[in-house]
């Protein structure tokens, strides 16, 4: 694994300082590294997708463990160094991981393929939420997400009803799997230090969810919460949907458990 040191004199070597506007913060904590890719249970051959690379400190890791990366990085210093170091030992993909509908970008789906693989990153935290939320409703040949992020973010993937984290994210995350804390990153573990502290989570899909059409309940559910203060009658008369007659009309979406809006979802639907 890379060190602090090392990582500062790839970037010396080539004039280059770390891009705020791109999110970069350098994982440079060899511990957290660590649970990064225990959490993802790479073995060899398994087929692993990388976003946001950065240095490749998590890359090379991945790659000594014997797994098959597909990487992409945006930033065009970062993509020369990773590819000055590992070559043809990775995929590299240089350009946004998603495209203009927020999905996954064309040059990954056709690097993927058909074939079942799993997303190991530091997340660049600007791309995080529509990323996993892609990988999660989209990809059923995404065997599970270990994904470095910010801590509200996982907080807000993580969220029961009632809370003011919880929303889309979170009952999509309940109905379609399951959600596990790996680890609190504070913000020492990174260079430049970021002003928040971030978490390891780990999510894997269920193939058993039963949800017929998750793109279809992703979308209800997020019109439900776009006025998330609004009353659930107000709402679905504003979306041309029939209250089921046993519905509470005064209650509000937070309320509701992933479950009874899944419910809610197959009622009106």
């Amino acid at each position: 694994m890379q060190t602090l040191t090392e990582i500062r004199e790839l970037l010396a070597a080539r004039g280059i300082r770390p891009k705020h506007r791109l999110g970069q913060n350098f994982l440079h904590d060899h511990n957290q590294l660590r649970r990064i890719v225990d959490a993802g249970h790479v073995s060899q051959g398994d087929l692993v997708l990388e976003v946001g690379p950065g240095t490749g400190t998590l890359t090379e890791t991945l790659v000594e463990a014997g797994a098959e990366v597909v990487c992409v990085e945006l930033d065009e210093d970062m993509a020369a160094i990773v590819e000055s170091r590992l070559g043809d030992r990775i995929t590299l993909i240089r350009g946004d991981c998603l495209d203009r509908r927020r999905h996954l970008s064309p040059a990954i789906l056709e690097a993927l393929g058909d074939r079942p693989f799993r997303l190991v990153a530091n997340l660049p935290y600007q791309a995080a939420t529509p990323l996993m939320m892609d990988l999660l409703v989209r990809r059923s040949n995404c065997l599970g997400q270990v994904a470095l992020i910010q801590k509200d973010v996982a907080d807000r993937l993580a969220a029961g009803p009632g809370g003011r984290e919880y929303g889309p994210i979170s009952v999509l995350t309940a109905a379609l799997g399951s959600i596990e804390r790996v680890a609190t990153v504070p913000p020492g573990c990174f260079w430049p230090a970021p002003k928040v502290t971030s978490a390891v989570v780990a999510i894997t899909p269920d193939p058993t969810h039963g949800v017929a059409d998750p793109e279809a309940f992703g979308d209800f559910v997020g019109e439900l919460f776009r006025t998330r203060r609004k009353q659930l009658g107000a709402t679905l008369a504003r979306m041309g949907l029939t209250p089921p007659p046993d519905l509470d009309p005064t209650a509000r979406p937070e309320s509701l458990s992933p479950q009874a809006l899944l419910d809610l979802h197959r009622r009106t639907s």
